[in-house]
């Protein structure tokens, strides 16, 4: 599996070009800095390439969930300053030999925006705010898309975790470049991503075994009826579990359903069989909140009050116990409420039966 068009489709001299780089820089921050800069560095390889080709490179992430307007603790200035960092390291391929210098302009679009581009120079990198303090990008605005457009000669994708949703910087900014006549490509880390997933999919090892997660169902209802094509196991947690077990006839509490799904969920149940794994056991509490009190009960045990949060020790368990024996592993989204203490225990256990299966030789690959 890879893209229809890579890196090497875009002109082999991209000196004077500004191509627009969509990257998923969505980092764990602590406080101003960033936590863990892995995201950042894998799409640092597809900065070198492009800075080596003398591209004016601007980049476009989102951090966290802004809700549409500005955050200054979801900044991207730290992650300018983290990137500019990592490049010095490197082999730094400036044009005309001089290292990239990386800036840092505090607006996400408009004409501040398109001022910074201007300046740039032949090999130098310029790191926008967060697209998401635009209330346009979550909305796919085109009009948006069309300011980035406005200053950009192509387009690159290295946000492979972000791919997914129609917004702005993913969706409507690439079509608005190919308009006028640009490319628009996958990066590097991009092509990687789906040569990765394209050989779990259609060439996996056996057994085969894939994890759902996460709130909802409607945007995973083709993936998963994909997997179950293929998969010998299709195990399913989260609020997504909680449309299953509606199907079920199960009482869930106030937890979170996505009620136009559960016929979608019935016949899934119908079509998969025992092959398709569902919690026998989960965490509940009246809320959802840091220091609530939890109790773990059965399935079929939920209280009318009570909130669903995460996957019970015994899922857990049964999850873990299938994920050590496979050979190829997909997990896509969290088995519960992980961001919230005392509900992330089930997710945790997952991630460190995926990790063991990964350190033994098993093919696995985690996305959402």
């Amino acid at each position: 599996m890879r893209p229809s068009k890579g890196l090497d489709d875009l002109p082999g001299d991209l000196a004077g070009r500004v191509v627009a780089l969509r990257a998923d820089m969505n980092v764990p921050m602590r406080g101003a800095e960033v936590a863990d800069d892995a995201r950042v560095r894998r799409t640092a390889p597809t900065i070198r390439r492009l800075v080596a080709s003398g591209a004016r490179v601007a980049v476009l992430s989102h951090l966290g969930r802004p809700g549409g307007r500005p955050a200054p603790e979801l900044s991207m200035a730290p992650v300018a300053g983290r990137l500019s960092a990592l490049l010095d390291a490197g082999d730094g391929d400036g044009a005309a030999g001089r290292r990239a210098e990386v800036r840092f302009v505090p607006h996400a679009a408009g004409a501040p925006v398109a001022a910074a581009v201007a300046r740039l120079r032949d090999g130098d990198v310029l790191v926008a705010e967060n697209t998401r303090f635009h209330p346009g990008e979550t909305a796919n605005s085109r009009s948006l898309a069309a300011e980035w457009a406005a200053w950009a000669d192509h387009f690159v994708t290295d946000a492979f975790g972000a791919a997914h949703r129609a917004h702005a910087s993913t969706d409507a900014l690439p079509r608005a470049i190919r308009a006028k006549g640009g490319e628009a490509v996958a990066g590097l880390l991009v092509e990687r991503e789906l040569a990765s997933l394209g050989e779990a999919v259609h060439h996996p090892r056996r057994p085969f075994v894939a994890v759902m997660g996460g709130a909802k169902i409607s945007g995973k209802i083709e993936l998963i009826d994909a997997l179950l094509e293929r998969a010998d196991t299709v195990l399913v947690g989260g609020a997504m579990a909680h449309v299953f077990f509606r199907a079920l006839g199960l009482e869930t509490g106030a937890s979170l359903v996505e009620e136009s799904a559960v016929s979608v969920a019935g016949r899934l149940l119908e079509t998969a069989g025992p092959r398709l794994g569902l919690p026998v056991d989960c965490v509940v509490a009246e809320r959802v909140a840091p220091g609530a009190r939890t109790r773990v009960v059965s399935r079929t045990d939920v209280g009318g009050a009570e909130t669903i949060g995460d996957v019970g020790p015994v899922t857990a368990t049964l999850f873990g116990d299938r994920l050590r024996e496979a050979e190829t592993v997909i997990w896509n989204g969290p088995m519960g409420a992980f961001e919230t203490e005392g509900f992330g225990a089930g997710t945790e256990r997952i991630g460190r039966a995926a990790a063991g299966a990964a350190a033994r030789g098993a093919s696995v690959v985690v996305a959402g």
